[in-house]
């Protein structure tokens, strides 16, 4: 008998009138730091919100009618729905923040281009810290009011869902996104029409259809590529997140950057700063080129124009992680979308090899920064061959620590306390003095009840999720509750550490086993339990990470370690809201210093976890002794199973001598006031320090408000400044090799304290004017005369020798008396420079 044919049919409610504005706010991504408005939509059907991932706009189209006029005639819920509307009106109804910045001009607009933007589990663009810094950075950006819009590619399956199997291999399932069920929409032109941009490749033209998210006040453009106008190939180009081929990772790019650029024209958007959140996007300096050499600039004039406003921010602090493609690939794509490949030497490193976005971001930027104060020594010494003869302590390279977005990541629960001890809005307040104290006077017994409420919800997530992998598993009942025995919601009293981030070899996830001797006498107390919770997602590329993952798993279902140890499959946002905020000690161990910043410990630490970490990225800023603690690396010089060992040993020891010990250390009302004065001062130092505005607002002051002085600078009359400077370079490099200087007078080695050292140097300029240079004089005390000091003065010209040389000279009183060093130094000098290391040329004496 032949079989049916079968038809899917989607039979969508109508919305009651009462309820409205529901469509408003699931088409506004508010709601993923908003938990009212979460709740209501859950209020409507908790099942169904949990079958389509938390998506309330998927959730409007499936749920049945019925359940809405019910709803429309709730006095409850109407209420609910009213207050939740007051507080999303409120919010969209404050000025904005470029009335009152003091910096910003009524025209400016920042741009932030990303390849992933993690802002909630129901718009799955992301696949892991890039993606959740970008979409908190939105958030703050949204807070602040901030003149600011967002560009991204919009992926068909975006990061692929994890799940474990039976032999603890991870598997990565793709599922295709129905568009129409996430929180965005099309663009549209003056004629109403879908707004589509185009990109040139080679031989064809890929078209590029654009669309939007609202997230508060900022919108986030997303970029198409799945359109019948293109080839079966070119649909696939944005169809998964870090998928596909290395030329697909290339178009990728160039539809990002390119595509981006032209998008944001097309619409009608003029930024006056561009920030390029990774290399990834890097491609829109060449764009911004060509539309400059369009209107007349040659390319070097073009390049100071585009770099003036540009802000380069770089999250990777290994060679191999930025990206690169070999020249021949490239070249085909830079004739096609600019006709010519000249450009290609801004993406060529020094000292040369492949096309390198790193390269094209430094090149096209005057403001670059790393993410941590480590990462941006880190940084600074790695890109050192862009400015090579100026040391990576003085060369532009800067940092901006990141912060994570509090009220998207701070668990509910703690809302009314923080209301109540810190007052209505102290949100708004976290920088102001006296948070500590306050933090400090909540009584221990709220704390810990608070604290113990909200791993009691995560201990319910983990047996309905761990339930769910059992089952597929066809594991029986008996070992699924000996799997569960501490995570019990009845009785959150059991020590838990946590682990949750991207199974990467550097992060070490599995450091913890490094002596499994050791870990049994951690385990051996049947009265001090602990509960080991692990989450995250290996690349499925990366053999070693997906390795990692398989011996966790294994190592947990032994005998001596069953309900130990668990690992929670399906990493996402929704996962590690609780379990930052759900554990007690939130563990990260990476190989220093190659954790960039992290952010999960700052979530944690915010909502009164204790951090038990590597002194690496954030953690070595935010440490103070009292607010968790540190494991100090091991010797750089250690081979790596010695600086495994060593720093397993430290961490074994921190967990048996001091942290297990402090958390059972419980008086009658079952909790340690020890623990408790930790906890709260891990709150009281990390909420104000490592809050996204804080973050956002040093962006604002050290990077965006100069970017966008540089820019308007540079654009007058015709961009008359950049091609100065321009030309005025050029002088410089093709005279450098030229510029020498020596001492022309008789140098003192010991003067009296008050007197005055005369110094006189001679410098060859080989055609260069005196004014193109400062001639520095570097004044310093080491640490073995106390503290380290330094003092820059400038000498000045004092005519021009027979020999044809300039001298310059200075009489120098110190105002420290010791032993002092000196040295005397020439580097180009111009008012336009963004940096005065941007040319990367010195000369000492």
């Amino acid at each position: 008998m032949q079989s049916p044919t079968s038809y899917s049919l989607e039979v969508n409610p109508r919305i009651p009138k009462r309820l409205a504005r529901l469509e408003e706010l699931a088409n506004n991504l508010w709601y993923s730091w908003d938990r009212p408005t979460r709740a209501l939509f859950a209020k409507l059907n908790p099942a169904l919100w949990d079958a389509v991932g938390h998506t309330p706009k998927a959730m409007l189209k499936r749920i049945d009618e019925q359940r809405l006029i019910d709803a429309a005639a709730d006095p409850a819920f109407l209420d609910s729905l009213t207050r939740v509307l007051a507080a999303f009106d409120a919010y969209h109804a404050e000025p904005p923040f470029k009335q009152n910045s003091g910096g910003f001009r009524p025209d400016d607009l920042v741009a932030y281009f990303c390849a992933e933007f993690g802002v909630h589990e129901s718009l799955p663009m992301y696949s892991g810290g890039l993606g959740i810094l970008a979409g908190d950075h939105c958030k703050a950006a949204s807070d602040f009011q901030l003149p600011f819009i967002a560009v991204g590619l919009l992926y068909r399956q975006g990061y692929f869902t994890q799940t474990i199997d039976a032999e603890g291999r991870q598997r990565a399932d793709y599922h295709d996104n129905d568009f129409d069920d996430l929180p965005i929409a099309p663009v549209h032109s003056a004629d109403g029409a879908d707004l589509k941009v185009e990109i040139e490749f080679p031989g064809r033209k890929v078209i590029a259809k654009v669309w939007q998210a609202r997230v508060g006040h900022v919108t986030i453009y997303l970029l198409d590529t799945d359109l019948p106008e293109n080839n079966e190939r070119d649909r696939d180009i944005a169809h998964r997140l870090y998928g596909g081929d290395r030329i697909t990772r290339l178009e990728q790019e160039l539809v990002l950057g390119i595509g981006g650029a032209r998008a944001l024209a097309a619409i009608g958007h003029k930024p006056t700063v561009w920030h390029i959140n990774e290399g990834h996007a890097a491609f829109l300096i060449l764009e911004r080129v060509r539309v400059m050499m369009q209107d007349g600039l040659s390319l070097d004039a073009a390049v100071e124009a585009v770099a003036s406003n540009t802000v380069f921010t770089t999250h990777t602090p290994v060679p191999a992680g930025h990206d690169h493609f070999p020249e021949a690939a490239v070249l085909p794509y830079l004739k096609a979308s600019f006709g010519e490949a000249q450009v290609a030497a801004l993406g060529r490193p020094p000292p040369g090899g492949d096309f390198n976005m790193t390269a094209l971001a430094i090149r096209g930027s005057r403001y670059q920064n790393g993410v941590s104060r480590i990462h941006g020594g880190v940084s600074a010494k790695l890109l050192h061959d862009y400015w090579p003869q100026v040391s990576p302590e003085e060369n532009p390279v800067g940092y901006v620590t990141n912060g994570v977005h509090v009220a998207t990541f701070l668990a509910p629960e703690w809302g009314e306390v923080l209301d109540r001890f810190l007052g209505v809005g102290w949100m708004h307040r976290l920088g102001h003095p006296g948070i500590w104290e306050k933090i400090r006077a909540i009584p221990d017994h709220i704390f810990w009840s608070v604290r113990q409420d909200i791993k009691a919800r995560l201990f319910h997530m983990i047996r309905h999720r761990m339930a769910v992998q059992h089952a597929r598993h066809h594991g029986s009942e008996s070992h699924l509750e000996r799997m569960l025995k501490y995570a019990d919601p009845s009785n959150p009293n059991v020590l838990t550490v946590g682990f949750g981030r991207r199974f990467a070899t550097y992060k070490r996830a599995t450091l913890l086993f490094n002596d499994l001797d050791n870990l049994r006498r951690l385990l051996a107390d049947r009265t001090r339990q602990i509960l080991f919770l692990f989450a995250g997602k290996a690349h499925p590329a990366d053999e070693p990470g997906q390795e990692l993952i398989r011996t966790l798993v294994h190592l947990s279902r032994q005998e001596e370690f069953a309900g130990r140890i668990l690992f929670l499959e399906g990493y996402d946002l929704h996962i590690a809201r609780r379990m930052v905020s759900g554990v007690d000690v939130w563990l990260n161990n990476p190989v220093h210093p190659l954790e960039a910043s992290g952010t999960s410990g700052m979530k944690a630490g915010m909502n009164g976890v204790v951090n038990l970490s590597i002194l690496d990225g954030w953690w070595d800023e935010g440490y103070d002794g009292e607010n968790g603690w540190g494991i100090k690396p091991a010797s750089p010089e250690a081979d790596p199973h010695r600086r495994d060992r060593e720093e397993a040993r430290t961490l074994y020891e921190l967990l048996q001598d001091r942290v297990i010990p402090l958390y059972y250390d419980r008086t009658e009302g079952g909790y340690s006031p020890g623990w408790m004065r930790m906890a709260k001062r891990s709150m009281a130092s990390l909420l104000p320090r490592y809050d996204a505005s804080r973050m956002l607002g040093e962006y604002v002051s050290k990077y965006y408000i100069p970017a966008s002085r540089q820019g308007h600078r540079f654009a007058q009359n015709g961009h008359e400044p950049a091609k100065a400077l321009a030309a005025w370079k050029a002088k410089v490099r093709a005279a450098w090799s030229g510029v020498a200087a020596t001492r022309s007078d008789t140098p003192k080695h010991r003067i009296r304290f008050g007197e005055s050292l005369s110094v006189e140097v001679a410098v060859k300029l080989n055609g260069l004017a005196p004014g193109d240079v400062c001639v520095e004089l570097l004044l310093s005390r080491g640490p073995h005369e106390g503290m380290p000091v330094r003092h820059s003065h400038e000498l000045k010209e004092a005519g021009t020798l027979p020999s044809g040389e300039h001298q310059f000279r200075i009489d120098l009183k110190p105002g420290l008396s010791g032993r002092l060093d000196y040295r005397i130094r020439v580097f180009p000098r111009h008012d336009l420079l963004t940096h005065p290391f941007e040319m990367g040329l010195c000369a000492w004496v």
